[in-house]
């Protein structure tokens, strides 16, 4: 029964796979009502796709170039990715400080977040010590190493990496090496200062103890569930001296209710799940920077970015298609963005 079971579901996939298919056996238009309802989604998505990119590089272009910049404290908030944080003097200075243009995108959002967070806390200083959860390839580690901080950045050990398909996408650090960005800080001054372990961020190693500050940068949402994410930040405190700073970015349904995704690859935190941990850490003494849940209004702030992403697309079609732009994406049917949470650990 079950083998019967087994070939009736192939049979169904196949008959299904047929239906959807673009064309019929003899390549003719495959003229039925499912294809019918669906066979330009594939170029609606890419019009919004490439109007939104566009739109993107315009907004960039008309953007001032600043001659110098400088680093001042803004009172960041636990909040979200929005155009007006990438239009900001902050965003310039650190973009300055990391050699990257400033551009509308939510990854670079993240990285400015972090070393704000970093700057406002007072950390930015040679006697420093950091630890990065998950870092792969990102520019922090050299950036601080720059300023004369000791880093410890962390990533999965490469077996984990590779089975969790890691290692092909420039999200894991095979190597010191990998990691290193010269443009940003010699060799020399990187090896001394830079160390990396393989850590599972589910099971932090006792070892790792007494840093000024950690982050992480969108990597606690593949720790397995929403649950295990929540905890990895708590746990992530005790890496930490009293007062210590803890930063972190994840992705984040904007839907406040319903269903979001969890128990998978990549899950979605909504509203009530950054709430419920601020409050539980706020109860433990520690302080947690002003929530904000804002989505932002201007026009990059409502531009949804639609699959097929670059990853998933033919090289010939990458190159049409330009650099990514986006502060808010569909991702398996939910609309998500970037949050940051900043966390100062309780001094007693």
């Amino acid at each position: 029964m079950q083998m019967i079971g087994k070939l009736l579901r192939k049979h169904e996939k196949a008959k299904i796979k047929a239906l959807l298919s673009l064309v019929n056996h003899k390549s003719q238009p495959n003229l039925n009502a499912l294809t019918e309802s669906v066979k330009d989604l594939t170029a609606a998505q890419l019009s919004i796709k490439l109007y939104g990119y566009e739109l993107a590089r315009k907004l960039h272009e008309a953007l001032p170039i600043p001659e110098k910049t400088l680093a001042n404290h803004v009172g960041l908030q636990t909040s979200l990715s929005i155009q007006d944080d990438i239009e900001s003097d902050w965003s310039a200075h650190w973009c300055a400080e990391l050699k990257i243009p400033v551009v509308y995108h939510r990854k670079i959002w993240e990285l400015i977040y972090i070393l704000q967070a970093i700057f406002e806390e007072g950390h930015m200083k040679s006697c420093t010590r950091a630890l990065g959860f998950g870092c792969g390839e990102e520019p922090i580690p050299s950036y601080l190493a720059s300023l004369g901080m000791r880093v410890t950045m962390t990533d999965l050990a490469p077996e984990q990496a590779q089975s969790a398909g890691w290692t092909g996408t420039n999200q894991h650090a095979a190597s010191l090496e990998r990691a290193h960005k010269p443009y940003l800080v010699s060799i020399e001054k990187f090896r001394d200062l830079v160390d990396l372990q393989y850590v599972d961020m589910n099971a932090i190693p006792s070892t790792l103890s007494d840093y000024d500050l950690c982050w992480s940068m969108c990597a606690l949402e593949h720790l397995g569930s929403i649950e295990k994410g929540l905890k990895f930040i708590e746990n992530s405190l005790v890496t930490l001296r009293p007062g210590g700073l803890a930063v972190h970015t994840t992705e984040f349904n904007i839907n406040p209710e319903g269903p979001t995704i969890d128990n998978w690859v990549t899950v979605l935190f909504q509203r009530r799940h950054i709430e419920e941990l601020a409050k539980r850490l706020r109860m433990q003494g520690h302080y947690v920077a002003e929530l904000n849940f804002d989505l932002g209004k201007k026009v990059m702030d409502r531009f949804i970015d639609l699959p097929p992403f670059h990853h998933n697309m033919p090289v010939e079609l990458q190159e049409w298609v330009g650099e990514q732009y986006h502060l808010k994406l569909g991702f398996d049917g939910f609309v998500t963005t970037c949050i940051g949470i900043v966390v100062r650990k309780a001094i007693a």
